[in-house]
């Protein structure tokens, strides 16, 4: 797994988000990125980490951030997800997984003692050009929009 660094571009990337809509990394061109990246929609732990970065989207929003959640989930299940808890940014349905090995968080992961390949939660900062300026590696999920804040 060779995961994006600070300092790195990210490449372009284009996916479906849960509307069917497609978004580019070049639509946010000139503005500063969140992405962040979560193993399954609708699951405890990513269900508390998007909440807490929706509970806080204005204070994000008003430090120039946008967002964006990504996962392997199909279009449907993202977009079941997004209106349960009317998450006011766009999550894109990666199910080939091409912005997951873009970005390099697909791996061997461990749980209760087995190993198997997922998706590693892990947040991207990225600039106004494209160049991943923080990652996120140990995500706290209920406290996640402080982690993002608190050192910008």
């Amino acid at each position: 797994m060779n995961t994006l660094k600070t300092g790195d571009r990210v490449p372009e990337f284009s996916a479906k988000d849960q509307d069917g809509n497609t978004i580019d990394l070049s639509d946010y061109k000139g503005k500063k990125l969140i992405v962040f990246f979560y193993p399954k929609a609708s699951t405890p732990g990513c269900t508390v980490e998007a909440c807490n970065l929706r509970d806080n989207y204005q204070e994000l929003r008003s430090q120039g951030f946008e967002l964006l959640g990504i996962s392997a989930d199909s279009e449907k299940r993202q977009a079941n997800f997004k209106n349960k808890y009317n998450f006011p940014f766009p999550l894109l349905a990666d199910e080939n997984h091409t912005v997951i090995n873009a970005f390099g968080v697909w791996g061997s992961k461990k749980f209760m003692g087995r190993t198997y390949d997922g998706i590693h939660r892990k947040t991207f900062v990225i600039d106004e050009n494209g160049i991943v300026i923080r990652v996120v590696e140990k995500v706290k999920t209920k406290d996640h929009a402080r982690q993002l804040l608190d050192n910008w």
